[in-house]
């Protein structure tokens, strides 16, 4: 009984030190969490102020920037405690609501033609429209997103609670028109995020685990083409991307009525680039990796950050503005950004050049550094 404790007690230490001895495995066990606890923590901690922007639609005479900010004191009272200020430019006015306990959030109420409101909907910048007719308001909005349906609670909770016996009236209409719901928001940024996904472990992870078999060392002997073995994986996963992304617009079609307002060959092209400049990621990261468990720790550590920051399932404008420049470069996000635009604004191939030629030279570089430097033994 003693010696098959003792095997016992050696067997755990085994499962003990190749936690401690494998960089990989500290990082995925110990340091992920605490980033992704950081990163959403930004995002959507009560513990700070966040803010909202707002589209604010004031019809005809009324559009007046230097009447906003008192009106806006007649909509919620002359309380300094909401800090209400206003830009003398753009005529954009901000006011905080909420408690230390429940978190504070400033909104910024974005002064804009119907029109413009909905293109900052489609955008992605605000999640709802406040029609201002004076004698009442009305939010426009879709109820299926959350951002946008509490941010409606609180400024219909604020607006009822103002003034005592004063009421103003309020409407509520569902956004229901193409490029205006939370699923024409979801869509194009799911499709991008899958083409990166795709390329990243189609290409990175299939790369690193034919290293670790010894199967690069046996077809390098050939007289094969290093770059062309290469350039294959991406023309491969170029095709196979194709082929899921128009699995997901006809099934999004079906099933939820969504339609491509824009350019097709707008999308194509972006498409393309984006596949050049994941995939040229992808070698660099394979380049130099031996073990599967290293390619794995890669690719989350390159991935994640841009799925959860740049746009695919919230608006990347809920993180603090300091760092929403630094957001906007990153591929992924000029990708979502670019597709969502061909999809809900009615982009044409003159609106995703800049993108295009982004995505495109990023990915050429990548890839020349990645064949400089690839270890094929």
């Amino acid at each position: 009984m003693n010696r098959l404790f003792k095997q016992f007690v050696q067997l755990m230490l085994v499962q003990v030190r190749e936690f401690y001895r494998e960089p990989e495995i500290l990082f995925w066990g110990l340091g992920f969490p605490i980033v992704m606890a950081w990163v959403l923590g930004i995002a959507f901690s009560g513990d700070r102020q966040s803010t909202r922007n707002i589209a604010w639609v004031i019809p005809g005479k009324h559009a007046k920037v230097e009447n906003n900010q008192s009106f806006i004191l007649s909509r919620f009272g002359a309380d300094s405690s909401f800090g209400l200020k206003t830009d003398p430019v753009s005529g954009a006015v901000t006011f905080t609501l909420g408690n230390k306990n429940e978190g504070m959030t400033t909104y910024r109420l974005l002064p804009a033609e119907q029109a413009a409101a909905e293109l900052l909907v489609r955008k992605g910048v605000a999640p709802l429209i406040l029609l201002d007719n004076r004698d009442s308001l009305v939010y426009r909005f879709d109820p299926k997103n959350s951002e946008a349906y509490l941010a409606y609670l609180q400024i219909a909770g604020a607006v009822q609670q103002v003034k005592a016996g004063v009421q103003h009236g309020a409407e509520v209409e569902k956004l229901s028109a193409q490029g205006m719901r939370y699923i024409d928001f979801f869509v194009p940024g799911l499709l991008s995020m899958n083409m990166m996904f795709g390329i990243m472990w189609g290409v990175s992870y299939s790369l690193i685990e034919k290293r670790s078999k010894k199967l690069l060392r046996r077809m390098v002997a050939t007289p094969m083409s290093k770059s062309m073995f290469l350039a294959s994986f991406i023309l491969g996963r170029l095709a196979l991307g194709l082929f899921e992304a128009y699995v997901l617009i006809f099934f999004s079609r079906l099933y939820f009525g969504l339609q491509i307002q824009g350019s097709l060959a707008a999308f194509f092209l972006i498409y393309i680039a984006g596949t050049i400049c994941f995939s040229g990621m992808a070698i660099v990261m394979s380049s130099r990796s031996a073990k599967p468990q290293t390619g794995n720790a890669l690719i989350n550590l390159v991935t994640m950050p841009m799925m959860i920051c740049s746009g695919v399932f919230f608006s990347y404008h809920s993180f603090p503005e300091a760092v929403i420049p630094i957001i906007q470069k990153f591929p992924l996000t000029i990708m979502v950004d670019n597709v969502r635009s061909v999809f809900n604004e009615g982009a044409g191939v003159l609106d995703v050049i800049p993108g295009t030629i982004l995505l495109t030279v990023a990915g050429i570089v990548l890839f020349t550094v990645g064949l400089k430097v690839y270890k094929w033994y």
